[in-house]
């Protein structure tokens, strides 16, 4: 059996957190079906979102819930994850780069922390309960926005930090010319974006080889505008869990670190 075909956590809940650069959003997730048990609470980000503030903030929305002391906390991060250490910032303070995220949130909370970068969060979550359920193999999936995000699952285990979107392709980062803000900004129509799309997929195909291509970002509701109008080896399909994804993949990732390390 897949890795991905059904979820196989020991632990049946974990909260999951997505820090953004405006809102801090947290719900307790039930790790049989990938979905909330409670409703999810959202705090907006402190400015300066400082790992101080952050940190106090992410405190706040977990202490609004009645949550077992032992539930292991996950938490996505708009940045390069490396062993828990943000090795980049986007949309929030430059002085996490070079902090611990899970120390810094795990002292503020007295929690045990999984920290992980937020497209992989979203992508994983595609993997084990979304779109990607039950694939084997290789699966990519990239969210469409301001910019390009990405993650790599091979077998259910995540490749993190892929930072697919910054490729350079003929001259250019791959996100300047593909991403849905270059079809807003240039006014593209769906075929001229599509044509764009076509060359950044035909590369990363090439690339990885991939057995499934997952499309997720707001955009993606649209999918049938763009997506008909690829054409690659590997299937390509709209993700499905939407703005759950990012939560649901942190507490699945950190239900599964939690475990390891017991």
């Amino acid at each position: 059996m897949s890795l991905t075909t059904e979820p196989h956590n020991t632990i049946a809940g974990a909260f999951g957190i997505d820090i953004g650069g405006s809102g801090i959003k947290g719900a307790p997730v039930d790790l049989v079906v990938g979905e909330f048990s409670a409703d999810r609470v959202r705090i907006p980000t402190p400015k300066p979102a400082t790992p101080k503030a952050v940190a106090a903030a992410v405190a706040e929305l977990i202490d609004s819930f009645d949550l077992p002391h032992e539930m292991p906390v996950g938490v996505t991060f708009p940045a390069i994850i490396q062993h828990g250490v943000a090795l980049s910032a986007a949309n929030v303070d430059d002085s996490w780069i070079g902090t611990n995220v899970e120390k810094v949130i795990a002292k503020a909370t007295g929690r045990r922390v999984h920290a992980v970068n937020d497209a992989d969060a979203a992508g994983f979550a595609e993997a084990l309960y979304g779109a990607a359920r039950g694939q084997e193999g290789v699966v990519l999936v990239v969210t469409l926005g301001t910019g390009i995000g990405s993650c790599l699952v091979v077998d259910g285990t995540l490749v993190p930090n892929t930072e697919l979107g910054h490729l350079e392709i003929d001259g250019h980062d791959a996100e300047s010319r593909a991403a849905d803000s270059a079809r807003e900004r240039e006014d593209l129509s769906w075929k001229e974006w599509a044509e764009r799309l076509q060359r950044y997929f035909s590369v990363v195909e090439g690339l990885f080889s991939p057995d499934l291509i997952v499309v997720g970002g707001g955009v993606s509701k649209k999918h049938e505008k763009f997506l008909p109008l690829l054409d690659l080896r590997a299937p390509i399909v709209p993700a499905s869990l939407f703005n759950a994804a990012g939560i649901v993949g942190a507490a699945a990732l950190a239900a599964r670190s939690a475990t390891a390390a017991d």
